[in-house]
Formats: C-alpha cells, structure tokens, sequence
C-alpha cells in the first residue's frame, strides 16, 4: 500500500481545522456569548472582555460611575451557573477612578485593611459610613459574598471598585510575610 503524501496532508489539515474550529465555535456561541449577554442586561456594564479557560472565567468589566459591583457579581453567579459550571469567576474592573476618589480611599485604607485582617466586616461599612458623613458628594458602598468585599466609592461621575478576597494572599517568600 502506497501512502499518498498529499493527500495524508490534506486530511491531517482539514481534520485540525475542524477539531479546532469546533472548539472555537463551541467557546464563542455556548459559552461567551450567553455570558456576554447575561453580563451586559445588567445596569451599568459598558463593555467585558472575556479570558476563558478550563477552569476559570476572567471577565474585564468597564463599569458606569455608581453600578452596584455586588449585585453584579450575585447576578452572574445566579443567572449563569450553568454557563460557569465549576470554573472560577475572577473579575478585574477598569479603573476610572479620580486623584480625589483615589485619596479617599488612602483614607479608609488602614480602617479597612484591619477590618479584613481580624474578619471585621462590618467595620468596613462604618468607615464607609465615615467618609460620606466627612465628604459630601461620596457615596461609598461595601458588599460581601464568600470570596470577596466589593467596595465601591462614586462622586456621581466617577467611581472607584475595590475587591478585597476574603482570604489572605500569601506573598513573598517567608511563609509569615
């Protein structure tokens, strides 16, 4: 039997397109696009960009001043259980924030870093609470879930969102760093 190079070529080539390309069609139209859809019917996402693999689901979110990142994430969690399976969530917000949203938050930081670091969660909303009673156009919100606190500072045009994890991220190289 005589093996035609050409033709074994063609096969392996057209055999690779369709393996391929399945998988992309597969990830574009059963996965993306029924997220992308579920994310932006909620109010205030201007645009995600999506980072997909096997066992994660990276959403870059550009958010409107003021969108509720709390109830966005619940909404995804909910609407889209079945679309995420058993992948992670993981999310990353566009900064828009302002010198002076970014001051403010300099402000709560030790507050809320201490809240974190002994699980005093409440302590964050009354540094929050703090920070409108001291800045008149603030608005500042906390959430929670059991991964992470989502805070949010607006001053009507611009906002800052904050994710803190719930459970310290070990860095650097000594084990009690």
């Amino acid at each position: 039997m005589k093996i035609r190079i050409g033709q074994t070529i063609a096969i392996a080539a057209v055999s690779a397109v369709l393996l391929f390309g399945g998988w992309f069609a597969y990830r574009q139209w059963a996965i993306e696009a029924p997220i992308e859809k579920l994310v932006k019917q909620y109010e205030g996402v201007n645009h995600v960009q999506f980072n997909i693999t096997p066992k994660e689901v990276g959403l870059k979110l550009d958010l409107a001043a003021g969108t509720d990142m709390g109830g966005l994430v619940r909404h995804i969690e909910k609407e889209g259980k079945d679309l995420l399976g058993k992948r992670i969530l993981k999310l990353e917000v566009t900064d828009r924030s302002t010198p002076d949203l970014d001051q403010i938050w300099s402000e709560a930081l030790f507050s809320v870093a201490q809240a974190m670091e002994n699980k005093q969660y409440t302590e964050i909303q009354s540094t929050l609470d703090q920070l409108e009673r001291k800045h008149d156009a603030l608005r500042a919100t906390a959430d929670m879930d059991e991964e992470n606190v989502y805070v949010t500072l607006t001053d009507g045009t611009s906002s800052k969102y904050v994710i803190l994890p719930r459970v310290a991220q070990k860095l650097g190289v000594w084990p009690n760093a």
